[in-house]
């Protein structure tokens, strides 16, 4: 008789691929930002989306209204936060969810969802507290995940350049990668890659208030969110690197 390959083994329907490759927290953000646009495009009317912006965006001159009458300074509790769930149209909506799944989600395999989503929310009130200095009379309003968007980014920094470390198994004796090391700011330095990143990051930012005098459009780019974020970011995240 001739042999015969053995017939290969049914899939357990208990074990199902995953249709996102993203991590839950990730997938839920994005699901979220996405909603909530969605609701004020297409359901919400005129005044539903004005006191939307009214009691969700960030607006620095309720600081200096606050000294008159306090009850105007409420929606400072909750405005650093919430504003980063709030956008300006589809592409600033698109531009954010898509840079925020990339950096969010080495992120949150690193350290998990909790630790992830704090970064995000932290960077976010530290972007509103630079745009608040810089802009507290002019009665702007700040918008967007950018400012979140920009720490996480800031804390990836600290890690994604850095070279895989290689162990080896104490069972097995088998080699296995543990993972990158959370770099110094002086191994950041050092590091060519994660040097020029940095660089260009507060370069680019940094010169937006410059666009309109070459230009002559005005650019309504919140620069000061960016810094802030990216800055609190690239500092907190050692906060949550578990320590051996």
């Amino acid at each position: 008789m001739r042999e015969q390959e053995p017939m290969p083994e049914k899939p357990d329907p208990a074990v199902r691929e995953p249709i996102f490759l993203l991590p839950g927290a990730v997938t839920a953000v994005v699901g979220v930002l996405v909603a909530i646009h969605l609701l004020s495009t297409l359901v919400f009317n005129e005044h539903a989306k004005l006191m939307l912006v009214f009691y969700g965006a960030f607006q620095p001159l309720r600081i200096v209204a606050a000294f008159d009458d306090i009850s105007l300074g409420i929606p400072l509790l909750w405005t650093p936060f919430t504003h980063a769930l709030l956008h300006g149209g589809w592409d600033h909506l698109l531009v954010n969810v898509a840079w925020f799944a990339i950096f969010a989600t080495p992120l949150a395999r690193r350290y998990g969802s909790g630790p992830m989503l704090a970064l995000f929310g932290l960077s976010a009130a530290a972007g509103a507290a630079l745009f608040a200095a810089t802009s507290l009379y002019t009665g702007s309003y700040l918008i967007g995940a950018s400012g979140g968007v920009a720490g996480l980014t800031g804390a990836a920094t600290r890690f994604i350049f850095q070279p895989v470390i290689v162990g080896t198994h104490p069972d097995t004796g088998q080699r296995v990668m543990l993972g990158r090391k959370l770099a110094s700011f002086g191994d950041m330095m050092r590091d060519s890659r994660a040097r020029f990143f940095v660089f260009i990051w507060v370069v680019l930012n940094a010169a937006v208030p410059l666009f309109p005098l070459l230009t002559g459009n005005q650019i309504f780019i919140a620069w000061q969110a960016h810094l802030g974020g990216f800055f609190a970011g690239l500092l907190m995240v050692g906060l949550f690197e578990r320590r051996s």
